[in-house]
């Protein structure tokens, strides 16, 4: 998988930079960075050949890009889009885990009980067979459920910090929702996360969401050797340069 996989032509407008960045930007978040084998090399002449524009605004866009940590751009080597080292995962997901659960503390304050029940509903769309749900599907709508937690907390500033955090996390709870028997997990969890909300027990709430993420983090962890590997061939790489 390439980010070309999730590129189409577009057409030009007086927004054509602005709308150049937000479709490379969408397509780097889609891709599946942690993956065995993703390609993560950008080049500038393939990706405005696929998008049919010019150059320059491909080029304005890597550097808008590489302002917000997506992509890395090395002199002599090329565009690269960022993937995280496993320690930096580990405190990402550390951090979210704090974030979210004092989130989960002022849903309990503010969120309605009609957003909770949509909250609810929400959930239930694959708590019957985790393991049976399209993958990408399942995936996203994890990613939305959490998403959900922050925006219902009605803390602005909260809700901003996190999605600096979900830019990278995403690619991250993408790949783990699809190992071991996170899926099912995942969906006993959120159940367990919703009553907690629906009973109004700040403790209790706060408890169960953290519990939750560091689940992740403990699975990561434990099972993401593979990546560590990798992460110590190319800096010893990098070093014989």
């Amino acid at each position: 998988m390439s980010i070309s996989d999730n590129l189409r032509p577009i057409s030009v407008s007086f927004t054509l930079k602005d709308h150049t960045f937000q479709v490379l930007r969408e397509a780097i978040l889609n891709m599946d960075i942690y993956a065995p084998g993703a390609n993560l090399k950008l080049d500038e002449r393939q990706l405005a050949e696929r998008m049919a524009i010019s150059r320059t605004p491909i080029r304005e866009a890597l550097a808008r890009l590489a302002q917000e940590g997506l992509v890395e751009i090395i002199p002599r080597r090329g565009v690269f889009v960022t993937r995280k080292t496993r320690e930096e995962i580990l405190e990402m997901v550390v951090v979210w885990a704090a974030l979210e659960s004092m989130a989960a503390r002022l849903v309990v304050r503010n969120a309605t009980d009609e957003e909770l029940a949509t909250l609810r509903n929400f959930a239930l769309r694959h708590s019957s067979d985790p393991e049976r749900a399209e993958f990408k599907e399942y995936s996203d709508d994890n990613i939305r459920f959490h998403q959900a937690i922050l925006e219902m907390s009605g803390c602005e500033l909260l809700r901003t910090t996190a999605d600096g955090l979900f830019l990278h996390i995403q690619a991250v709870r993408r790949r783990a929702m699809g190992e071991s028997d996170r899926a099912r997990r995942s969906v006993a969890d959120h159940m367990e996360i919703i009553e907690a909300l629906e009973s109004r027990d700040a403790d209790l709430a706060s408890r169960s969401v953290r519990k939750h993420t560091m689940r992740l983090h403990d699975h990561i962890h434990k099972t993401w050797s593979g990546l560590k590997h990798a992460e110590e061939q190319k800096a010893s790489a990098l070093e014989a340069k």
